[in-house]
C-alpha cells in the first residue's frame, strides 16, 4: 500500500466487513454523495439505501489491495476486491474527504 489509509475510509472496509450500517454512514458526511456506475445516492438517507441494496445488505467483504492519494487534497483512489452476495471483483474506488469523512465516493 503506497500510504496510510485515513481513518474514514478504513471505517468504510471495517464497517462493511462488520456489517455495521450505522458506523458505515458514519464515515460519510451528512451530504455526502455517492456514484455507483452512474447510479447517485445523496447524504445520510442515499448512503444508507446503497449499503441496504448493494452493500452490507449484499453481505459484502472488502478487502484492501492498494491506496495511493489523489490528483488533489484530501482525495484517494483505494483498490478493493469485493466479495458476497452482489459485485465480486477488484476496481478503484475514488473517495473525496471533507473533515476527517468521505464527502463523495466513485464507484466506477
Amino acid at each position: 500500500m503506497s500510504i496510510e489509509l485515513p481513518a474514514a475510509i478504513a471505517a468504510f472496509i471495517d464497517a462493511t466487513n462488520r456489517g455495521d450500517s450505522d458506523a458505515f454512514v458514519a464515515a460519510f458526511t451528512p451530504d455526502a454523495h455517492l456514484d455507483d456506475w452512474g447510479r447517485g445516492f445523496d447524504g445520510h438517507a442515499g448512503i444508507l439505501a446503497w449499503d441496504r441494496s448493494d452493500n452490507i445488505g449484499k453481505r459484502s467483504h472488502f478487502e484492501l489491495v492498494d491506496a495511493v492519494s489523489g490528483d488533489s487534497p484530501d482525495s484517494y483512489l483505494v483498490t478493493l476486491t469485493v466479495s458476497g452476495d452482489g459485485y465480486n471483483g477488484t476496481g478503484p474506488m475514488r473517495f473525496e474527504l471533507r473533515d476527517g469523512l468521505i464527502a463523495a465516493l466513485l464507484i466506477s
